[in-house]
């Protein structure tokens, strides 16, 4: 019988109960490792999407997996989100585990009545009795040249929907350990990632790693502000912050990891400690998840603040296809820098 799912697990210590040994690898292969140990763990598990097969998928995230695994759990499909998703919710409500990968963030539309009537709906409508275990990964964000249709950033969208959790990890480390904590949830989770970070290097525990959905990582300590950021810009908000603090500025970056749930002690602790906020996304500003998230540090710690909590987001336009114009509607460092002054004054 495949192993009990245990959404609880820690990651798992090496010998004498020391972290287990990393070593260097592109996100992309951290999550084709966390996807090949789920395999190898629970045969309940199956990926489905197109050209994930021979091909590997649109970023070889899926590189090698038919050749282990066979086809009958990597299943390639017809050009069709509504149909991929559709399939996928079948599936977990009849026992299976998938992980749906969809070529781009911007094509979710294509399924969404999948995503937000079946997938988030099922397992409140029928008291709990059923259940839809399901990941879908898919990649957004700008940066490559692949213009308006190719480069959106969509989480708010999924972030408004009841019954779905929400994860956009910034590492390769965060990358296996969320995407393992995300295949073992009996939730349906969105699992966003960056184009632009899957040629992104980091240390990776060997084995198993699991980072707990809902756990906000501390990326930078800092005393002057706290700079809440996710996907991409945690990136770009680490080397912001080195250029602060050659100006004296100590600023602390928050990667929330998981949107929903939400780690809120984290970031509340955090403001209480800098009483200041910067909130920084590339998707656009208005309606972003930046709002949720100073909102919520405005109602539970408006006295701890000593100015307004800032956002800082992309501007209300499609993304250009030009590399210049497309840079410009996106934070950058320098975008960062320069909010981080004016914040702290």
């Amino acid at each position: 019988m495949p192993p009990k799912t245990d959404t609880t697990a820690e990651p798992t210590p090496g010998a004498g109960g020391h972290s287990p040994p990393t070593r260097e690898m592109f996100y992309s292969e951290a999550l084709n490792e966390a996807l090949r140990l789920e395999m190898e763990r629970d045969e309940r598990v199956i990926v489905i999407g197109e050209d994930i097969a021979e091909h590997g998928g649109a970023f070889q995230v899926t590189a090698g997996l038919l050749d282990r695994f066979g086809p009958t759990r990597i299943r390639q499909t017809p050009i069709s989100e509504i149909g991929i998703v559709g399939a996928a919710v079948g599936a977990a409500l009849t026992g299976l585990r998938p992980i749906v990968e969809l070529m781009y963030v911007d094509f979710s539309g294509l399924a969404m009545d999948q995503v937000v009537n079946q997938a988030a709906q099922n397992r409140f409508m029928f008291g709990g009795q059923a259940r839809v275990p399901m990941v879908l990964r898919t990649q957004g964000g700008s940066g490559r040249g692949n213009a308006a249709q190719h480069s959106k950033s969509l989480e708010a969208w999924f972030a408004h929907v009841a019954g779905l959790k929400l994860v956009m990890p910034a590492t390769p480390a965060d990358a296996k350990g969320l995407l393992t904590a995300a295949i073992r949830d009996d939730n349906p989770v969105i699992f966003l990632e960056h184009k632009l970070l899957y040629r992104t290097k980091g240390a990776v525990p060997e084995g198993e790693h699991v980072v707990p959905l809902g756990q906000a990582d501390i990326k930078r300590e800092g005393t002057d502000l706290t700079i809440v950021t996710w996907s991409r810009e945690v990136l770009f908000a680490l080397e912001a912050a080195g250029r602060l603090a050659e100006l004296g500025i100590a600023a602390e970056v928050v990667d929330v990891r998981t949107l929903v749930p939400l780690d809120k002690g984290a970031l509340l602790a955090s403001v209480r400690k800098t009483h200041r906020l910067l909130v920084v996304h590339e998707a656009i500003k208005r309606a972003g998840y930046g709002a949720e998230i100073a909102a919520m540090i405005a109602e539970e710690a408006f006295d701890e603040l000593d100015a307004p909590p800032k956002r800082l987001a992309g501007l209300d336009t499609p993304i250009p296809y030009a590399q210049h114009l497309e840079k410009s509607v996106v934070p950058q460092v320098e975008d960062i820098v320069a909010a981080a002054k004016e914040l702290v004054g």
